[in-house]
């Protein structure tokens, strides 16, 4: 990710409307390799396996830090303690806790902080939240989202940090997938009230490395069937992670139904916009997108499909013109508060597994100190 960020800043003259320069100067790894392949960037004029090297820096006003769930607590306080401005990485924490902690500490602070989620960013996600948001779907009755991987499929590959709950936490593939699914939900205001969570671990061990094998104890797959409330009406909304999807690569997706219509919209098929318009015969329509549709207008042509490459720098542009107050209505990253609210959800998702019980979900005000 610190290398799909370093191409994204290597290509900001791109964006046509963004009157903010950014410049990529400093990287710390501990890795010299990896580190090495930055001094391709002209712009850096700091690479160090020293962190603090890197927060004593006063020419630095943000700091990207892509680090295993576990590290997240300890170096966003200390990037947040340094004066810096902060882009988490999801999930904001290894769980509720730890969550809590990093958002008090930007408020106390006053710092400006968001989290990663790049596929909303999208034309097609982006065209999702404007046919709700223009009341065309009527009442809404039913919402789905999800994001598929089939990376664990195979038996043999080997164990990384994200399959042992000592690295990636209790909550395992929801905290690796579930911002993703529930950034567009939140930020329309949809918010879970109770929560049915089915959880499943099913490879439970890997080769190591080095000959052996090693326990890997964090869930592969989690569907949580949970209710909001939209209009005073109680609707299902079932939210799907998963690293174990048959026939799925990087699938993300999100399908909204209403009483008038409805939107849907797939990563597999990355130009296609779906759309239902309720009459007297039952179909869908398909509408072919291109690249128009992104919150920042770029030099690429309307006609042409974007890819991650695209998505991640929306991102990043809208994380610099929200800190700089030129968002001016467009889509924006994760805020600390919805960061928050997926932990609220994931710690009500593991009580719900464990007790087999349909659990309410409450989520608590943080006050700024």
């Amino acid at each position: 990710m610190g290398k799909e960020a370093a191409s994204s800043f290597a290509r900001w003259f791109a964006i046509n409307d963004l009157p903010v320069q950014v410049e990529l100067t400093a990287v710390c790894d501990v890795n010299q390799e990896v580190l090495s392949w930055y001094r391709n960037v002209p712009s850096v004029k700091l690479l160090t396996t020293d962190y603090k090297e890197l927060l004593a820096d006063e020419e630095i006003d943000v700091v990207y830090v892509a680090l295993p769930h576990h590290l997240h607590k300890q170096y966003y306080l200390e990037v947040l303690t340094a004066g810096k401005d902060l882009l988490a990485e999801k999930p904001f924490g290894v769980d509720l806790e730890a969550a809590l902690a990093i958002k008090n500490q930007a408020d106390r602070l006053g710092r400006f902080v968001r989290c990663s989620s790049e596929m909303p960013f999208l034309p097609g996600p982006q065209r999702v939240v404007k046919e709700v948001e223009s009341g065309r779907l009527g009442q809404v009755i039913e919402i789905k989202a999800g994001f598929l991987h089939s990376s664990d499929l195979d038996p043999d590959k080997p164990i990384n940090w994200k399959r042992q709950v000592s690295f990636c936490g209790e909550i395992g593939v929801m905290g690796d997938l579930g911002m993703h699914v529930l950034h567009i939900p939140l930020r329309l205001g949809w918010k879970p009230e109770r929560i049915y969570a089915q959880l499943q671990k099913i490879i439970t061990q890997r080769p190591d490395g080095k000959g052996g094998m090693a326990e890997c104890d964090t869930w592969n797959n989690a569907t949580l069937n949970t209710e909001v409330k939209i209009a005073d009406n109680l609707v299902p909304m079932t939210l799907e992670m998963k690293r174990m999807a048959p026939g799925e690569t990087n699938t993300w997706y999100i399908e909204i139904l209403g009483t008038e219509g409805g939107v849907k919209y797939s990563t597999k098929d990355i130009k296609t916009l779906w759309t239902f318009k309720r009459s007297n015969e039952q179909w869908w329509q398909r509408t072919d997108l291109g690249f128009k549709g992104m919150p920042f207008t770029t030099i690429t042509g309307a006609i042409f499909e974007p890819g991650f490459p695209d998505c991640f720098m929306q991102m990043l542009a809208a994380y610099i013109a929200e800190r700089a107050g030129l968002l001016n209505g467009r889509f924006g990253c994760v805020t600390p508060e919805e960061a928050l609210n997926s932990h609220y959800i994931f710690d009500a998702a593991l009580r719900s597994f464990n007790n087999q019980t349909l659990e309410k979900i409450t989520y608590f005000k943080t006050e700024t100190v």
